[in-house]
């Protein structure tokens, strides 16, 4: 840092370190993203900038470029410098350093797009367009003030008191960048901060203007809350400032209890949150990578309820095959809200699809054949579908809770020892379709596909083992059976 204060100072320039690494540094917390803001000094004593022209183009200051460039070459060997001249802008790597270099600036808004109008401003004018106190905050890096914080807002007012706040007229910050109203979750889950009560008001007020944000720019605060230490918390601000039925509303439609001579089910919308917050913390207990997937499929594993729900005079609540009903809502989900429609997407599908397949082995007699099915299904991801069946459990009845994840345990052990034995995960059946054709004398057709799936069956259920000679002694007595040979 003083060395950017000292090429700052070269060239006559103010220098400061601004927004989140000022934030997180006074929290104690890591941040790699790096922004340096540069105003020149006759800006910063007038108060003169150039005007953007007449169809409203922006003109953009080259100071960040210049500083950049400098504090490049004084880093010698190694260090990247990237130049946005489009933007104004410019980035400079070396190892694990990454800093943003721009100059200071101000903006204004049309009211059909995010996207300001960008002139260039003083420091102050640039704080004023942050987008919360807490990332307004600015740190002097020039010799002569160097370390001195600016802080207009009172940012470390509200990191103390834990409030995410706007610096301006939140009406007019969450019009003209709606994008903003989810940043604003975003941080508040992620800091576990509470939202000041005029930003929540005004994030209510303003929550129709989300519909000009892409889904992208949705999905990457989406992701970010997913994964944060408790992700309820940014889904229940959503549903609070009523955003939720805007951007998710087959999450939003899982709210509520209906209730039939007395006999209410639980509110599956609460459920789900619990789900999702009990997979982070199982994750961050047992160590595990912070899979973002599994925490959708958490999101989603009930997303079935409503359509399958039904009332049975005897049993009561029913929700039969919600889990197939919900596999078969993934894609259409996934394509609406413009999520990735690869193996991600499969994989939440396969979750939500088998995440009630475990709780029916512990409630039947845990056969070897069931087990071995479920592990050919799941294949590789069985261990996170057993932490979803485990985050599952959301019973206030302590005896109840603990009874099932000693049977799931029980489950689990079956698996290891079938595993082992029989090497069921993700395997395929030892006579190929080709064999089948040749070893019969058959063309192409339906019949081999049967054989191959009663092949396939016979393992999982335990009949033969999964060996080639024991699959192709099968095959021959089917064959026998069906008439193919003599």
């Amino acid at each position: 840092m003083h060395l950017i204060g000292e090429e700052a100072d070269k060239l006559a320039l103010d220098c400061y370190v601004i927004g989140g690494w000022v934030r997180d540094l006074i929290l104690h917390r890591p941040c790699t993203d790096i922004d340096i803001v540069v105003a020149s000094r006759q800006d910063e004593a007038k108060g003169e900038r150039k005007e953007a022209n007449e169809v409203n183009e922006p003109q953009r200051s080259g100071i960040g470029i210049t500083i950049a460039e400098a504090v490049a070459r004084r880093l010698g060997k190694g260090a990247h410098l990237s130049v946005f001249k489009t933007y104004g802008t410019a980035q400079v790597k070396k190892k694990d350093l990454e800093l943003e270099f721009v100059g200071a600036r101000r903006e204004s808004y049309r009211h059909e797009s995010r996207n300001p109008i960008v002139e260039d401003g003083t420091l102050q004018e640039d704080q004023n367009r942050r987008d919360f106190t807490i990332n307004a905050m600015a740190i002097c890096l020039n010799r002569s003030r160097y370390g001195e914080l600016v802080d207009p807002f009172d940012g470390i007012g509200d990191l103390e008191r834990c409030i995410i706040r706007t610096p301006l007229d939140p009406d007019i910050t969450f019009s003209d960048d709606p994008l903003r109203m989810m940043r604003a979750i975003r941080f508040a889950t992620q800091l576990g901060f509470n939202l000041d009560g005029e930003t929540f008001d005004a994030i209510a007020r303003n929550r129709e203007r989300i519909h000009i944000i892409t889904r992208e720019r949705i999905n990457e605060e989406l992701h970010k809350i997913m994964l944060s230490r408790r992700p309820s918390e940014g889904w229940l601000l959503l549903d609070k400032t009523g955003l939720l039925p805007l951007i998710f509303p087959e999450l939003a439609a899982l709210k509520g209890v209906e209730t039939v001579n007395g006999r209410g089910h639980k509110d599956v919308f609460y459920h789900t949150l619990q789900v999702v917050d009990n997979v982070a913390m199982l994750q961050a207990k047992g160590e595990r990578s912070s899979n973002l997937w599994l925490r959708w499929a958490a999101l989603l594993h009930d997303i079935g309820k409503p359509r399958s729900k039904q009332w049975d005079p005897v049993a009561g609540w029913t929700f039969r095959n919600h889990n197939y009903i919900g596999a078969k809502m993934v894609p259409k989900i996934f394509r609406k809200m413009k999520l990735p429609l690869n193996e991600k997407m499969q994989y939440v599908q396969k979750m939500v699809d088998l995440h009630m397949r475990p709780i029916h082995l512990i409630e039947d007699t845990v056969t070897d054949s069931a087990v071995r099915r479920l592990l050919f299904e799941a294949g590789d991801d069985i261990e996170d579908l057993m932490l979803l069946c485990d985050a599952d459990i959301t019973s206030r009845n302590e005896e109840k809770v603990a009874r099932f994840h000693r049977n799931y345990q029980l489950v689990r052990e079956k698996m290891v020892e079938l595993e082992e034995r029989d090497r069921i995960r993700n395997f395929q059946p030892p006579v190929r379709g080709e064999e089948i054709m040749q070893l019969l004398h058959l063309e192409p057709c339906s019949t081999v596909g049967e054989l191959k799936s009663a092949i396939k069956d016979a393992i999982l259920d335990g009949i033969i083992p999964n060996e080639s000679e024991a699959a192709k002694a099968y095959l021959m007595q089917l064959a026998r059976e069906k008439g193919l040979i003599a």
